[in-house]
């Protein structure tokens, strides 16, 4: 009998309790938000249970978590923080904030030791700072360790499809992704498949309009195309963006300069020069960024990277991309005048797909355009870094107290969490997971993204990369980025001066840190410095200025392109 009524109260008081009220809340989630997931409702509402019962020491918290201002994030923000907080009772404040502005954050509280936010959504392009400085928690240690009563058993790491982006050269997992989006070459289908455009290009350029593998070809089609008119429309041949301002630098960062053909082969980045012209040594200690210690950020091919970039800007661009970030200019090709781009994020493809982009849609809501891998600069060989992929991921610093770093950990599960991964990647179209890349719902939608699921189900994904390890300091030394390139953009520098002032003041840095020793053996080991033409004379990265800068064009076709990454 006592034992009868014990099961009744306790009956009773899950029916009565929280625990049955946080389940509700659940149940009404799903029900209202999570049409389509990798897992079935019994299961969805299992992980469920677990975020409840984990999160039970944790409610009333306020907890405050920061990323950038992307679709993804806005996703996050406005339906499932909410939900986290209806389900656990855990108060999530989601800010959305330029990503310039959550580096600046992040940098503050690395050098304050004040728990500003509980948890960021960074770029993985800090790895080599977090790995570095050690003020980031790792999140391998953390999940076996003090973080394990919290860590859902339902992760799945495997799943995650860049971490490999996200682990230092020790094998320690220091972010979780989030999001994660590549820059490739975007293009109008509708416009390089017309005959009488066709046949036209073909007689001017003697060789077939296609997708450009590289710049000599891609700079034809934006000639060709500028100027244009088509449906009523002036047309230009490219777009861009060239304001000064943080974004600016993570344009060539990421990625334009080993396009270009800047630093070493290797896989995911360049070694022992990366993309950033910073070259390491064996023991990964950053050695130098200028020609003469070895590095290549004012190389030839650097040099070269950043004169086209301008020249295209000022010739085949919208006047006014020249003012315009990042985020301002990422949906301008939605608007109907722009025949190609070739540093264009996938982060925009929500914007792509929306009622605001009717001019680049057909009737039927499949694009008119398409998207392919970026084409490549002269100084480019084969097995250099192809594209950037940025990999925006949970960080806990080892400032913040372990209970809110616990519940922040929380929600950082949750809004990367099996259960709803597919509906988050439907509204952002940033793909972090191998399941909801192949969930029946993409092959279905995959003819109204232009080649976005084919691109991310193909093997060629892992050649796209973010920063690698050989950047030491990533708030410190991006800033030296925008603010240097900005003067070669607007012609107060050129680009030969602008990146001889670039790679001197990364190498002040790079000194400033081997003084400090605060990375210790991780930390910067200074070349002694030669004469350039030591180094130019050396097998690999920096390289000389080529006799020509602008080989035979070459395209192909956006047919064989696909069968290529399949």
């Amino acid at each position: 009998m006592m034992k009868s009524s014990t099961a009744l109260a306790v009956t009773l008081g899950l029916l009565a309790g929280p625990a049955f009220a946080d389940m509700e809340a659940a149940k009404k989630f799903l029900e209202e938000n999570i049409e389509r997931s990798a897992l079935s409702r019994e299961e969805q509402e299992a992980e469920m249970q677990f975020f409840i019962d984990a999160a039970e020491p944790f409610k009333g918290m306020d907890i405050k978590v920061v990323s950038e201002t992307i679709t993804t994030h806005e996703y996050e923000a406005n339906v499932l923080a909410p939900a986290f907080t209806a389900i656990t009772g855990i108060n999530i404040t989601h800010d959305l904030i330029g990503e310039g502005d959550v580096v600046e954050k992040l940098q503050t509280q690395m050098q304050s030791g004040e728990n500003i936010y509980d948890a960021y959504i960074n770029d993985s392009d800090l790895i080599g700072t977090h790995w570095r400085y050690k003020q980031a928690r790792s999140l391998t240690d953390w999940m076996a360790n003090e973080g394990k009563d919290v860590t859902n058993p339902g992760l799945d790491l495997d799943d995650y499809i860049g971490l490999d982006f996200t682990t230092s050269p020790d094998g320690e997992l220091y972010q979780l992704p989030d999001q994660q989006f590549a820059n490739l070459y975007w293009f109008r289908q509708d416009w390089f498949t017309d005959p009488e455009l066709m046949a036209e290009f073909k007689e001017k350029y003697g060789y077939e309009l296609g997708v450009p593998v590289n710049w000599s070809a891609y700079e034809d089609i934006a000639e060709f195309f500028t100027g244009r008119t088509i449906d009523g429309v002036e047309v230009f041949g490219n777009m861009d963006y060239g304001k000064k301002d943080p974004s600016l630098g993570w344009r060539y960062t990421d990625a334009w300069m080993s396009m270009a053909g800047m630093g070493d082969v290797g896989e995911p980045n360049g070694l022992p020069v990366d993309e950033w012209g910073i070259r390491v040594n064996e023991n990964s200690q950053p050695v130098g960024s200028c020609v003469t210690r070895g590095g290549a950020t004012n190389d030839a091919a650097a040099v070269y990277a950043i004169t086209k970039s301008i020249e295209w800007l000022e010739k085949y661009t919208p006047p006014a991309a020249a003012g315009m970030t990042f985020g301002e200019a990422g949906p301008v090709p939605a608007q109907g005048a722009i025949a190609q781009q070739m540093f264009w994020y996938t982060a925009f493809t929500a914007d792509m797909v929306n009622d605001a982009a009717k001019a680049v849609l057909n009737e039927d809501g499949t694009p008119k355009w398409r998207m392919a891998p970026s084409p490549h600069g002269a100084y480019w060989k084969d097995g250099q870094k192809v594209g950037y992929q940025d990999v925006g991921s949970w960080t806990l610093m080892e400032s913040t107290p372990v209970d809110r770093a616990k519940a922040a950990w929380l929600y950082a599960q949750f809004v990367t969490s099996k259960t709803v991964d597919v509906e988050k990647a439907h509204a952002g179209l940033t793909f972090i997971r191998e399941s909801t890349i192949q969930h029946d719902s993409f092959t279905e939608r995959a003819p109204k993204l232009g080649g976005l699921v084919e691109f991310y189900r193909s093997p060629a994904r892992v050649a796209w990369s973010p920063t690698g390890t050989n950047v030491p300091d990533y708030p410190k030394l991006a800033q030296l980025w925008w603010q240097n390139i900005g003067d070669a953009m607007s012609g107060a520098k050129t680009p030969q001066e602008a990146l001889d002032s670039l790679c001197a003041e990364q190498e002040k840095v790079l000194e400033r840190l081997e003084r400090a020793g605060v990375q210790g053996d991780l930390g910067p080991k200074m070349n002694e410095e030669q004469e350039a033409s030591y180094w130019l004379e050396q097998e690999g990265s920096p390289v000389a200025k080529l006799d020509n800068e602008d080989p035979e064009p070459e395209t192909i076709s956006y047919e064989e392109l696909i069968k290529s990454w399949q």
